[in-house]
């Protein structure tokens, strides 16, 4: 984006959710350890030693948005059964599934007879898909792409939601994921609408 500009300072919960994005960058399980033991960590480009670069700490900066990511090579699977109803354990034996195939969940959403979920490693989707048959019928949707918004995100917070939706109001939305952090909403979209779900998010909330 020709409008980015660097995040000043993240919260350590704030940078783990941006840290499955950035990898190459910081990897996820570098938090925890400077998180528990109260050490900030800073982020700085070698290339420009005269920048400031991104604080990680404790302190973080409340009601506010940070950041947008977002990474591709996302495929989704949607499981349909009527036996979900009333039932229990059903998503425990789906997960089974792809813990057996060593195959990480990075989104999940449930309905009283639907699980989607999505993967970004497709080595074993063949093999998953079969066993995921014994439960239901199952869909498979291809070349997608998780954007999500990062920063002070709390239920009370009210408008936050409403205005990062209005952002994509003119875009297709295959699933939203909100509520398991205060600090992340992510959707799921086609990898060919990025750009321009990027660029309306950045209009609208920076």
């Amino acid at each position: 984006m020709p409008s980015a500009k660097p995040v000043e300072r993240l919260s350590f919960d704030e940078a783990a959710e941006l840290s499955y994005f950035l990898t190459r960058i910081i990897h996820p399980t570098c938090i925890l350890p400077a998180k528990l033991a109260n050490v900030p960590v800073r982020l700085r480009n070698i290339n420009q030693k005269d920048k400031q670069g991104t604080l990680i700490s404790t302190q973080f900066n409340t009601g506010k948005i940070e950041a947008i990511a977002s990474k591709d090579g996302i495929t989704a699977i949607l499981i349909k059964s009527s036996r979900m109803l009333f039932a229990h354990g059903f998503l425990r034996r789906i997960f089974e599934i792809f813990e057996s195939y060593k195959t990480p969940i990075d989104m999940i959403t449930t309905s009283e007879i639907g699980v989607s979920i999505t993967i970004d490693n497709n080595k074993h989707l063949d093999e998953i898909v079969d066993d995921l048959k014994k439960f239901g019928t199952v869909s498979i949707h291809k070349e997608m792409t998780i954007v999500s918004v990062i920063g002070d995100l709390p239920e009370n917070n009210i408008g936050f939601q409403a205005n990062i939706l209005s952002a994509l109001k003119e875009l297709p939305i295959r699933m939203i994921s909100y509520g398991g952090s205060a600090h992340n909403i992510s959707f799921l979209i086609r990898t060919r609408d990025k750009a321009e779900a990027l660029k309306a998010l950045d209009k609208q909330l920076f």
